[in-house]
């Protein structure tokens, strides 16, 4: 046992915690005027005191008290799931006495019971009073028992249950979302809490003085479901499932338990009891409200309505996503998607597609051989506008290329650097330039940039060297648009003249 140690609270509360940070039920749900129930991790101790140091001791047992102290005013316990073994007693804001942080106790499930004397208000205590005392005992168990109340503080109040907004909260941390992290970022490393290796499973008690009528069939749980099936008159299995139908856009599909688990009820003199055995210890304290509902209960599920309306925002917001999307795909593709193939595509697609959409369909839906002709056919035009026909060894690897024969390697190697190095060099090679403009439509002097006209045009030619025709035509017809300048909406009108002559042609073909 610990020696006593000042603890300050804040708000009449401390905590008891297995693991920092874990989610778990508002106070006020279940419990009594000394300790309620937080979840499988966390239980709140009730002070008299608001906010003012108490006294505050634990005690790690080999196994429970037999006997209760008649010194204390208020004895109350409840299950814990202590994963890692270890245990901290902090006041609510983070008051903490060294003695009581990281306190070793047995791992897996364990029993709390707190002791209480001498809880009184700071408006009535005086420098005679005591100070206020807790006494915490712990003892490893393989049972999860219902928090009970072993003596009741005669001065306490009695609070009112809430089983079903404890059932709630209990189900849906067994079918927690997946992590919406960004996938761009590291994954996160294994949290040391969820480990239960070596941890033997357990078994959820609860007892009733009277009959009870299980709910035998399919509970409903959103993308998943529990199945209950009889196997005989006092046994049943529990085990989850996937649902017929997913309410979720995207559906949860990891069960929180891939093992069947089994349910037995047996009858006796004092009553009913249910015991559900072989869970995940981590489970158990969730199980235990979820089965004090469904044994107290109307026959309904309050989790469903919950679901439904998380699986409705979550339905909002993918569409929300999917409208933004569309958008930014139609600027992107200066309408609708295009093909997957066109999708998949680098070079200069999405600039066609911005600069003349028709046109990115048009040499698409081409065959291949005419998307390699329909790219001879703009990459000469792009040569003759910029003055490169003249010279020969371009002419020469142009007519290459129309002839089905490869390019020189000056064309192909490094993107054609060996060829703009010696067409920059070339003294009989025209210097002319083209305003190059963001928006094609502004015929202003704003955003207006002058580039070389023979520098833009040589990557029609270059894009000849492409394996796919259709890569090799969009990045032909862009380039050789760029190189027209302020020019580019006839040359696109007179390409597009050129491809409906070639469809005109395939058609009489077939």
């Amino acid at each position: 046992m610990t020696a006593w140690a000042r603890l300050h609270v804040d708000y009449c509360q401390y905590q008891v915690i297995t693991v920092p940070g874990a989610p778990g039920t508002p106070i006020y749900t279940v419990g009594d005027d000394l300790l309620h129930v937080g979840g499988p991790h966390q239980v709140t101790g009730f002070c008299g005191v608001h906010t003012a140091p108490i006294e505050a001791r634990l005690r790690v047992r080999s196994g429970p008290p037999t006997l209760v102290d008649s010194g204390w005013d208020a004895v109350s316990e409840a299950t814990l799931w202590s994963p890692s073994g270890r245990l901290s007693v902090v006041g609510l804001m983070g008051g903490v006495a060294d003695a009581l942080v990281d306190v070793a106790v047995p791992r897996g499930l364990i029993r709390v019971r707190i002791h209480a004397r001498h809880r009184l208000h700071e408006t009535v205590r005086t420098d005679d009073d005591p100070p206020e005392q807790h006494e915490l005992h712990v003892w490893a168990v393989r049972e999860e028992t219902p928090w009970r109340t072993v003596r009741a503080d005669p001065e306490g109040r009695a609070w009112e249950q809430k089983p079903a907004k404890a059932a709630e909260w209990a189900m849906l941390s067994l079918v927690p979302r997946p992590s919406t992290r960004p996938a761009i970022l590291p994954p996160l490393p294994p949290d040391p809490y969820e480990d239960d290796t070596g941890l033997a499973r357990v078994t959820v008690v609860r007892h009733r003085p009277g009959p009870v009528d299980l709910p035998v069939g399919v509970l409903p749980v959103g993308d998943l479901e529990v199945r209950l099936e009889r196997i005989d008159a006092e046994t049943l299995r529990w085990s989850w499932a996937s649902a017929e139908e997913s309410i979720f856009p995207e559906p949860l599909t990891t069960l929180p338990d891939d093992e069947p688990t089994t349910v037995r009820l047996t009858t006796g003199p004092d009553g009913v009891t249910l015991r559900h055995e072989g869970v995940r210890g981590r489970h158990a304290a969730a199980l235990g409200l979820i089965w004090d509902h469904l044994l107290d209960g109307d026959g309904t599920y309050p989790w469903v309505g919950t679901l439904r309306a998380q699986a409705a925002e979550a339905t909002a917001r993918a569409e929300k996503h999917r409208r933004f999307r569309a958008a930014q795909e139609a600027e992107r593709w200066g309408g609708p998607p295009p093909s997957d193939r066109i999708r998949r595509l680098r070079g200069q697609t999405q600039s066609l597609a911005r600069m003349d959409r028709r046109m990115l369909d048009r040499l698409d839906a081409l065959p291949a051989a005419r998307q390699r002709e329909a790219a001879c056919w703009a990459a000469r035009r792009a040569m003759r506008v910029a003055g490169l026909e003249q010279l020969d060894w371009i002419a020469e690897a142009l007519t290459a290329a129309e002839a089905g024969r490869p390019l020189p390697p000056a064309f192909t190697e490094q993107h054609g650097a060996a060829a703009f190095r010696r067409m920059l060099s070339d003294p009989e090679a025209p210097r002319t330039t083209v305003p190059l403009r963001p928006n094609p439509k502004a015929f202003g002097a704003q955003d207006v940039t002058e580039m070389l006209q023979q520098a833009v045009a040589l990557p029609a030619l270059t894009a000849l060297a492409d394996d796919d025709p259709l890569a090799a035509a969009i990045d032909a017809f862009y380039n050789t648009a760029i190189a027209h300048g302020d020019d580019r909406d006839r040359f696109l009108a007179e390409a597009h003249t050129e491809l409906r002559r070639g469809e005109t042609v395939d058609r009489a073909d077939v």
